[in-house]
């Protein structure tokens, strides 16, 4: 992702290209136990029916502080990229303002790919535990 910029109008309007999709965190910065300034993520979305630029202005007035973004080629790669930032942010464990998983787009079918490898990884668990006789 790029950033972090400031969550302004003008700055967003500056570091986005118009008409795009993709993926957005909000967030602040924090300097860390080693004194580097690092991105804290406090949400993260995805923009696949209106304009990457329109739909991150949305938390303008929400308190948060900065954003950064990554633009995405189709609705699908912006869903996946929403679902692996959720799970990496901390979304299971309610580490994030956004508590719940990310809808998939409208339309579709799509499923996370977090969530299916780790379904697959439960059953295959399931297939390898040993049985006991009595």
């Amino acid at each position: 992702m790029k950033g972090s910029f400031p969550l302004t109008k003008e700055e967003i309007d500056k570091q986005i290209p118009e008409k795009v999709i993709g993926n957005y965190a909000y967030g602040h910065s924090k300097v860390n136990s080693e004194g580097r300034e690092v991105f804290h993520v406090d949400y993260v979305g995805r923009a696949d029916e209106e304009p990457l630029r329109e739909r991150i202005k949305h938390g303008i007035n929400e308190g948060y502080k900065e954003f950064k973004f990554s633009t995405a080629t189709n609705v699908k790669d912006a869903f996946e990229k929403e679902c692996q930032n959720w799970h990496d942010f901390g979304g299971p464990d309610g580490q994030l303002d956004n508590k719940i998983h990310p809808d998939k787009p409208n339309g579709t079918d799509y499923k996370c790919p977090i969530c299916e490898k780790i379904e697959q990884q439960k059953r295959q668990l399931k297939l390898e535990r040993p049985r006991f006789r009595r």
